[in-house]
């Protein structure tokens, strides 16, 4: 792994493209989630409530909300109150956490996963059309692997004292 330059001339020459490289990557989600946002496939759910439907889609078994939490881009209380939603409407079911008896997991009901599925799959041709417009098959590979390397890439000290712990 490239270790970050901390010092040196080239320092905020790396500062100021890793900055660039930011702001094209927050426009570029932002460009496409209004796009994904206009389609007409999401029926009874938001884009927020898809989210949460999909990444318990892909966990192996029910989830605690803090867990459900590392992979939302929702606050605490905020997916509280969206999964309560989605319990009251059949969508996620809560189960007693069999290792902790005052714990509950979730997990999408019948109705919930085929809810996910439906709207998935549009979904996922939706993105395929908005990225290979743009982007070449080595493009897309590139993309993919960079942004792996960034969401693996450990916290540091640094990073932790510099970020709020809720």
């Amino acid at each position: 792994m490239t270790e970050p330059v901390t010092a040196g001339p080239g320092l905020a020459a790396r500062r100021a493209l890793a900055n660039d490289a930011w702001e094209a990557l927050l426009s570029a989600h932002a460009v496409l989630m209004k796009r994904f946002a206009a389609q007409d496939i999401w029926q009874d759910v938001s884009m927020r409530e898809y989210d949460v439907l999909y990444t318990l889609s892909k966990c192996p078994g029910p989830q605690r909300l803090s867990d459900l939490g590392r992979h939302v881009l929702l606050s605490q209380p905020a997916l509280s109150r969206l999964v309560d939603r989605l319990a009251e409407r059949g969508l996620v079911e809560r189960r007693a956490d069999p290792a902790d008896g005052r714990g509950v997991r979730l997990a999408l009901t019948a109705a919930g996963r085929d809810l996910q599925r439906g709207i998935g799959r549009r979904h996922a041709r939706d993105v395929a059309h908005a990225l290979t417009a743009g982007l070449t098959s080595a493009e897309l590979a590139q993309l993919e692997a960079l942004c792996r390397k960034l969401a693996a890439a450990p916290m540091t000290a640094r990073d932790l004292n510099e970020v709020p712990i809720p």
